[in-house]
């Protein structure tokens, strides 16, 4: 995995530490872990630590929070590598730090995980499959309705399981939601689901209710209430197909990377979103422009091309 270059830096720095610094073994071989780690990394971008940019120190570490990585772990393996560029530098091995002005990862704010298009597609034919028994048939065409509404509308599982019957409006396209503080707003519904929300009212939603009165949206079989674990277990079951551990939230992000995407103005996601800020709907321009940044290496004739 290290290049000659790389292993005989590596292999400086290890003596660096044992002789100069008095570090402990298991401090040693966490350092060396961490950074075989980081090469490893360079390594699928054909890059080596001796090349290696900063953007490529930013990339990993967001990698590591992508994989769940505590944010302790992240700072270790950033300091591992700070050392091992700032000796390269007192070595004069290298003329630039890639590590300087990184922040550290306290700072950093962690990437909502978001399906591809692709994987949304699926997730919703796979919710259409047809159940034997009018029950069955009733609970499919709730989860598909749910499901189009958290892709749609970006509804939280605690906005979406407390929407009622009264705060929909179909023929205006919109439902009428109450987020965080209790805060209202208008949240539009795409075409697709307005036609599902219209199925599950007119024929599954009766079935459910058994003629027993209710004033939520969604209910469950004798009219009940969903609980927050059911919708989740709902959405995971629905999406084995993806390949992917699906939570509702990753739905909610989807529609909000989908939306910047294409070209959607901040504003207009914010208030879709019901955030307070607008710094926290920004995130949504990195998600946006990492995927588009990946799509340009894979698919651009130029993009690996060496001058």
């Amino acid at each position: 995995m290290f290049s000659q270059a790389d292993f005989t830096a590596v292999s400086g720095f290890i003596d660096y530490l044992k002789i100069e610094k008095g570090l402990a073994p298991l401090t040693i071989a966490a350092y060396q872990s961490d950074i075989a780690q980081f090469a490893g990394f360079l390594h699928k971008r054909r890059r080596a630590l001796l090349t290696a940019r900063r953007n490529d120190v930013r990339d990993f570490i967001q990698q590591l929070f992508a994989n769940s990585v505590d944010g302790r772990s992240v700072g270790r393996k950033l300091s591992a590598l700070r050392h091992l560029y700032r000796y390269l530098l007192m070595d004069k091995v290298l003329e630039r730090d890639p590590t300087l002005n990184i922040d550290s990862p306290k700072q950093w704010k962690v990437l909502p995980k978001s399906l591809a298009r692709d994987e949304i597609e699926t997730l919703l034919r796979d919710s259409a499959i047809t159940r034997d028994g009018e029950i069955s048939q009733a609970i499919a065409a709730r989860d598909r309705a749910m499901l189009e509404v958290f892709y749609a509308g970006a509804l939280r599982v605690s906005e979406i399981i407390a929407v009622k019957l009264e705060d929909l409006k179909l023929d205006l396209g919109y439902v009428l939601v109450r987020g965080k503080g209790d805060k209202e707003r208008l949240v539009p519904l795409g075409r697709a689901a307005q036609e599902a929300l219209n199925n599950y009212c007119k024929t599954s939603r009766p079935v459910l209710t058994k003629g027993r009165t209710s004033p939520l949206l969604f209910v469950g079989r004798g009219g009940r209430k969903l609980t927050r674990q059911r919708v989740w277990q709902m959405v995971r079951a629905t999406a084995e197909g993806t390949g992917r551990n699906v939570s509702p939230h990753m739905l909610r992000h989807s529609c909000a990377t989908h939306m910047v995407e294409n070209g959607a103005d901040l504003r207009t996601v914010q208030t879709i979103l019901g955030h307070a800020d607008i710094s926290t709907t920004q995130v949504y321009t990195h998600v946006a422009l990492d995927r588009l940044k990946s799509v340009y290496q894979k698919y651009h004739p130029r993009a690996k091309a060496r001058a």
